[in-house]
């Protein structure tokens, strides 16, 4: 960090003794810039190494691969964050001319192998991301001939295809890969295990790690390849990675030995899986090697199994708990419960059940259901409508009002009936009183009578 600061401090005093402007200054500077913040991604700051390299790409300022190096580098920070922001980025770096994405000529120049690599794979990873398989499947096809010594086009491959729910296929180009390239096999062969463990398949998982000599005998490697073939049930054969895994440790000339640890583990899948003798066996040599009181307890829990003798001669090792002393087994065994106490802790506890069993009640009281004014719960009545929430109109027991069919009818020509009636009335109102009460009802009679002719009249003309 401070050789980087250093570099930057004798640039700036070199362009300013031979009187270059500060803008330019500041240009010529900027490779230096992504550096230092690209150590300072190394070094875990990477809200600092975020804010330069957003700084840098923002002010467009840097030259072509400076600039490309800043992206990447943000892009591999963010990860899965703003995905479609990140390809945004990246489509700045890609040939204007062309639909697929690929490196601008002159930035494709001047970056090296490696770096061109991790701005093709970020790509790949961020289509992943997005859901754009299609565009990843092409961008991943060209990858082979571009980098043809490399693992990562592979890689990528695989990915894909588990995107795509093709574990199967992707175990197989994985295979073909570490056959085609032993050296570059370890990598490959960690994948394989990867992929096949989360697809179901622990017996391939199994056999990829196995084909990596150099880790066979570090713990986590064991721990999964035991797993791996508990999983297969294959018993036998997590057994022989345990033992294998021992003899290897016993051999081992390290200061770090995990010897006791991986014979700690072995003693308790053997007992889990019923072969006492051999778990007994490993305990033993665990208590003489090292003489720990879990691995003695341990053997004591496995020789009861076997021989209750010897398993009461290793047990006197054990050392006793304190206040245990004047404590007599058998008597204690031969109790039907626990001995009575003194009178006033009887009352302590008397009183704490107490309020106990009163908090108790307290607790499960139920409040009286509230009803409605004037209801009587024992008289209820007939149940209420299960309808009656809805509108009238949507009810079974709705029936629209009738309309009077006599009313519409309208006999004789337009108003004639009206007129009649009107006059009627009117000579009815203009004679006496007393001839009022006598032709009243033969007024009547005379109104009907004209009607009558009126609507035979008018239906002879309707047919007419």
């Amino acid at each position: 960090m401070l050789f980087v600061y250093f570099f930057i401090r004798v640039g700036q005093e070199i362009l300013m003794d031979d009187n270059f402007p500060d803008d330019e200054i500041e240009i010529e500077l900027f490779p230096i810039a992504v550096q230092l913040a690209y150590v300072q991604q190394l070094l875990g700051r990477k809200q600092d190494a975020m804010e330069a390299y957003t700084d840098i790409i923002k002010r467009d300022l840097a030259d072509e691969s400076s600039i490309a190096v800043a992206v990447n580098n943000l892009i591999s920070l963010k990860g899965p964050k703003d995905v479609s922001d990140s390809l945004r980025k990246l489509d700045r770096l890609k040939e204007k001319e062309t639909q697929n994405f690929e490196l601008a000529r002159g930035l494709d120049l001047k970056l090296l192998a490696k770096q061109k690599e991790a701005i093709y794979s970020n790509r790949v990873l961020l289509l992943l991301h997005a859901n754009k398989l299609d565009q990843a499947r092409e961008l991943v096809s060209r990858l082979p001939e571009m980098f043809p010594e490399s693992v990562v086009p592979v890689l990528l491959q695989a990915a894909l295809l588990v995107r795509e729910n093709k574990a199967g296929r992707a175990e197989e180009i994985l295979a073909q890969f570490a056959g085609k390239f032993p050296d570059k096999s370890k990598i490959v062969f960690l994948a394989r295990a990867q992929v096949a463990a989360a697809a179901g398949h622990p017996h391939i998982a199994a056999d990829s790690l196995a084909k990596i000599p150099d880790i066979q005998h570090m713990p986590a490697t064991v721990a999964t390849l035991v797993s791996l073939k508990e999983r297969a049930g294959d018993i036998d054969g997590a057994a022989a990675v345990l033992d294998s895994a021992i003899k290897w440790w016993s051999n081992a000339m390290t200061e770090d030995n995990k010897l006791n640890t991986i014979i700690q583990e072995a003693a308790s899948f053997k007992l889990r899986h019923g072969k006492e003798e051999d778990a007994a066996r490993l305990y033993e040599d665990l208590v003489k090697s090292q003489g720990n009181i879990e691995a003695l307890v341990g053997l004591v829990t496995t020789v009861a199994r076997l021989d209750v003798n010897k398993a009461e001669l290793y047990e006197k090792k054990l050392k006793t708990l304190p206040g245990l002393k004047g404590i007599d087994v058998d008597s204690v065994e031969r109790t039907s419960g626990v001995k009575q106490v003194d009178a006033p802790h009887v009352a302590v506890t008397e009183t704490q059940e107490e309020g106990k069993n009163k908090a108790k009640a307290k607790k499960k009281r139920k409040r009286k259901p509230r009803y409605p004014k004037g209801f009587d719960p024992a008289k209820p009545g007939p149940p209420p409508d299960p309808e009656r929430w809805l509108p009238k109109r949507e009810r079974s027991s709705y029936r629209p009002k009738r309309k009077d069919k006599r009313a519409a009818q309208v006999r004789g020509s337009q108003g004639a009936v009206v007129r009649e009636k009107h006059d009627a009335a009117a000579s009815i109102n203009n004679s006496n009183p007393k001839s009022n009460q006598a032709t009243g009802s033969k007024g009547a009679a005379a109104v009907s009578e004209q009607t009558k002719p009126s609507s035979k009249s008018s239906k002879k003309k309707s047919r007419n």
